[in-house]
């Protein structure tokens, strides 16, 4: 089970108490005819939605959906296992809805880090779809396949999803080490960045968060040791459901040095 999914354990707080009180917030955005088109956020960055959405913050929402759509929506994933979830795959149930579970989070499914393991399905990437329109990441999502709906992710929010994946993918390789999963970033200067802006969640010795349990307790530094793909994929577009900004608008460097520093922090 990924790490940082399991904020939901964060309930103390300024953030956990505003979140908790369940806001609600819409925009109306114009399609590609000119239509006026309602969006969802509920349950996303505290559920606003700005007057103007930039592409930047387009992309940081699909980014989100990406991870966990039903958590940016304020929803609940769907109990079953996906109906076109392959038989050969290693998960069951609701995670198998999320996009991060079949094109994992360097987004290269099977030719990635999901290529073995607990997470193998078999699918491949996308980073084939890079620059690709993204109509036809919104075509593909409601196709037999994929099987989603406008129902169970609006129309709008589709797009913004096709939007991450076409314009919004990261190379993994150049910022990661694939063989020992070391950050190819700077730690001094990542350190002046987390202490200035995650810690103000995280902590400065990154233990203000624990994903998981007292027993069997995981931080950012135990996220970001054992998954660096996850958590640059966090870094950059947020988490859903929770106050965590999306630093997409710094450089992509920046960002995998924090990401370098997160890994120096303590994981137990």
């Amino acid at each position: 089970m990924d790490g940082m999914t399991r904020l939901k354990s964060w309930g103390t707080g300024l953030a956990g108490a505003v979140l908790s009180v369940g806001i609600l917030c819409s925009g109306a955005l114009a399609d590609e005819e000119g239509k006026s088109e309602h969006l969802e956020a509920a349950g996303d960055w505290l559920g606003m939605v700005p007057i103007a959405p930039t592409e930047d913050w387009k992309i940081g929402l699909g980014g989100r959906m990406y991870d966990n759509w039903a958590s940016a929506l304020g929803k609940a994933l769907p109990k079953e296992t996906h109906p076109g979830y392959p038989s050969a795959g290693k998960k069951k149930g609701s995670s198998t809805w999320r996009c991060k579970e079949c094109h994992g989070w360097d987004y290269k499914g099977k030719d990635g880090a999901y290529g073995s393991g607990s997470h193998y399905s078999g699918i491949p990437g996308l980073r084939g779809m890079i620059g690709a329109d993204p109509k036809l990441i919104h075509a593909a999502m409601m196709n037999d396949t994929h099987r989603f709906t406008h129902e169970m992710i609006p129309l709008e929010n589709m797009r913004f999803i096709a939007l991450f994946v076409t314009r919004g993918q990261h190379d993994v390789d150049l910022y990661i080490d694939g063989a020992t999963k070391r950050a190819r970033g700077d730690v001094a200067e990542g350190e002046r960045y987390y202490q200035n802006i995650c810690a103000a969640c995280h902590g400065f010795d990154g233990k203000a968060i624990n994903f998981h349990d007292a027993d069997d307790p995981e931080y950012i530094g135990t996220v970001a040791a054992a998954n660096p793909w996850e958590t640059l994929h966090k870094i950059r577009n947020g988490q859903p459901g929770m106050p965590m900004p999306a630093l997409r608008v710094l450089p992509t460097q920046t960002l995998v040095d924090i990401l370098a520093y997160t890994q120096t922090l303590p994981t137990k």
